[in-house]
Parts: structure tokens; C-alpha cells; sequence
């Protein structure tokens, strides 16, 4: 094998932390990058842009419209090109790498009205799925201490932090809402200690990437789901994303191993994905990798010719601090998936600690029903 060969089976990893003030980004790079050095993997810590401007004399506050717009579009550009040499350095890496972004793309639009920043995409070529989705691997939120750990909540330290409790929490909400729509977003609230809410952040990395953490992490999150009675009209969710999602299970030698593909965009803008789970002792253990589109119809001439393809509209959305995916599956569709709508979520929470999103009638929880995965429910009869 060349050394070309060995470099390319090295993982790259880009998460990107993000939150409003005070949110515990600065400590949770720190230990994150500290985590993955002691298991022998490279870690770039990928500045915030927005400080370069603020630490230069730069007051968002005292521009005009013109001149904010100017400026946040040089600012992505800049951040484009900043994390386009950093990616350029983790792809020739001879071990595995972790790209922390401090704040990623989908930041700067937060700062922008919304018809601006549709205006900026279309002047500059840009597109949502391809700055938010194939750019990064990973979105964490860290939500701030004004949300929820208020007595926590200071200025101190930070010559750029100028935000009162009320401020802070804008900025948490609009922060957060830039992201919704991500494949992979988890949101880290202020439910625990900030030493627990730190060890969450890494255990969830550690979990999107496969790695096994045992006692070194403390963290009790899982995926729950919850059967939803029928749909409820758009006005009555907060702001949301939807999105075309299509699944197709894949020929495997082993009853032991289940492998697909995933195809997931907007107005015709993909990502595609390949997920491999195979049991090992008692439990699953999932490995899930980006894969371009030519690798995706690769793949697809191996389908398991045993099993549906699944069709479904994801709905993605913030819901009291809490990242949540509602899945309404769609035609053509095997017969038990017919008028199917699921709700999905990770929390640490249990039982009715987890307040569900109040406009969804709830049916009941399936969370661990094997007839409600979706590796049963596309099983021919």
C-alpha cells in the first residue's frame, strides 16, 4: 500500500462549536482538543474570525446597513479561506484528525436580516446545504449560561463580551436557529454542572465518531423516539428546516451487519452518507462516513433486494433547548410506514423529565420497539 493509500484511510473530522456568550465554547475546545491528543490524534483549533475584526477596533453596533453587509460577507470569505487551509493540512495528515471551528459559516448569517443573506448567496454562488451540511461533520451548540445557568453568567475576562442577560440570550436563540437543518447538530444545555455539561460536548463527539469512551466520560445521553398521531400545521412550529431524506439498505454477508446508504438535501442539494452498524457482544456499534455522490451510486447497485427503500420528509427544529428531528414518511413506502411520524431526540433525560413540543399529539414512546427501526420497517414481507 502507497503512503497515499495509508493517508486516505485516515479520519478528518470537522465539528464546529458554536453558542451565544458565555456558553463554555473557549473551555470546551480546550478539553475537547486535550481529549483527542491523548488518543494519538492531530487537533487544529480553527480561530473565531469575528475576533480578528473586534479585537481590530471593528463595533458591529456602529456600522451602517451597507457597510455590516460588506463586512459580513469579507468576514465568510475569510473564514472560507482560513478553514480551507486548515482542511487543505488535515487532509495530508498522517494520523487521525479533529478540526475544532470555533463558530463555523452558518454564524455570520445569524448576523444578517434574512433576505440579506439570501441576497448574499445568490450573488456569491452559495448554497444553505452546502455551507451548513457538507462543510462540516458535526455542529455542537453550547448554550449559554443566560439561558439557564444565570448566576453564571459574567463578563469578565472577555475585553470583546459587551452583552446584558437579555442580549446574551438573543443571541443564543438566533445562533442556534442558523444551524437547524444540520444532519448531525446536537445542542448542549444547562441541565447539569458546567463539568458534566463539558464531558457531554466530548462524549458526543466521541458517539458521532464511533469511539468508545467507557467510564472516561460521563454521559447518559440516548436517542428517543416517540410515535406522533398526525401532523400539525407548519404555523404552529417554531422556525424549522425540511428536508428530502432517502434510505436504501445494502446487500451484507453477515445477519450481524447492517450497512446503508443515505441521501438527504434541499432543492435538489445533497449529502450522502454511508452507515455501517455491527453488533459486537450486547450492543450495536455504529460507524457512519460522508461519501460523495459518485461512491452513493456506487453503492446503490448494491442494494439488499430484500428490503424497501425509505422515502421520508425530515423536519428539523429547536424546541425549548432541545434539537429535535420529525420524521414523516412518505410515498412510495412499504405498508407499515404508510402515515408514519416519528419524533426523534438525544437527551440524558428520562421519562417525563423530557418536555416533548407541546403542538405534537403525542401517541406514545417506541424508543427501543425493534418494529419501529427503520432496519425493520423496510423489510419486505
Amino acid at each position: 500500500m502507497s503512503q497515499e493509500e495509508g493517508k486516505n484511510r485516515n479520519k478528518v473530522y470537522k465539528v464546529v462549536l458554536t453558542g451565544g456568550p458565555c456558553g463554555g465554547k473557549t473551555t470546551g475546545q480546550a478539553r475537547l482538543s486535550s481529549f483527542f491528543e491523548s488518543m494519538n490524534w492531530k487537533v487544529y483549533r480553527l480561530p473565531e474570525t469575528a475576533y480578528i475584526f473586534l479585537s481590530g477596533g471593528v463595533k458591529f453596533t456602529s456600522l451602517s446597513k451597507d457597510d455590516a453587509y460588506r463586512l459580513q460577507r469579507n468576514l465568510i470569505k475569510t473564514m472560507m479561506q482560513i478553514e480551507d487551509t486548515f482542511f487543505d493540512l488535515a487532509n495530508t495528515c498522517e494520523q487521525n484528525c479533529l478540526l475544532i471551528c470555533d463558530r463555523g459559516l452558518m454564524d455570520a448569517s445569524a448576523y444578517l436580516d434574512p433576505n440579506d443573506w439570501e441576497r448574499m448567496k445568490a450573488e456569491n454562488g452559495w448554497h444553505s446545504v452546502q455551507l451548513r451540511d457538507n462543510r462540516y461533520n458535526q455542529i455542537i451548540h453550547m448554550v449559554s449560561a443566560a439561558n439557564g445557568a444565570e448566576p453564571f453568567y459574567t463578563l469578565d475576562g472577555h475585553n470583546t463580551r459587551h452583552e446584558g442577560l437579555e442580549t446574551a440570550r438573543k443571541l443564543d436563540e438566533i445562533t442556534a436557529a442558523a444551524w437547524v437543518g444540520h444532519p448531525y447538530y446536537d445542542v448542549i444545555d444547562n441541565n447539569t454542572g458546567f463539568e458534566e455539561k463539558v464531558n457531554r460536548m466530548i462524549s458526543t463527539v466521541c458517539s458521532r465518531l464511533g469511539i468508545e469512551v467507557n467510564d472516561r466520560l460521563s454521559s447518559e445521553s440516548k436517542k428517543r423516539k416517540f410515535l406522533v398521531k398526525s401532523l400539525a400545521p407548519e404555523e404552529a412550529f417554531p422556525g424549522f428546516q425540511d428536508f428530502d431524506v432517502q434510505h436504501y439498505y445494502l446487500s451484507s454477508p453477515s445477519r450481524k451487519t447492517q450497512a446503508r446508504i443515505r441521501r438527504r438535501g434541499q432543492n435538489g442539494n445533497w449529502t450522502y452518507t454511508h452507515t455501517m452498524r455491527r453488533q459486537v457482544q450486547d450492543s450495536m456499534v455504529e460507524i457512519r462516513m460522508s461519501i460523495s455522490e459518485k461512491d452513493f451510486n456506487i453503492l446503490h447497485e448494491q442494494k439488499d433486494s430484500k428490503r424497501h427503500p425509505i422515502y421520508k420528509k425530515r423536519r428539523c427544529f429547536l424546541w425549548n433547548n432541545q434539537y429535535f428531528h420529525l420524521d414523516i414518511y412518505k410515498e412510495p413506502s412499504p405498508e407499515r410506514c404508510k402515515g408514519l411520524i416519528l419524533l426523534e431526540t438525544y437527551t440524558a433525560l428520562k421519562g417525563d423529565d423530557l418536555p416533548l413540543p407541546d403542538f405534537l399529539e403525542i401517541e406514545r414512546e417506541v424508543t427501543g420497539l425493534t418494529e419501529y427501526s427503520m432496519y425493520n420497517l423496510s423489510l419486505k414481507e
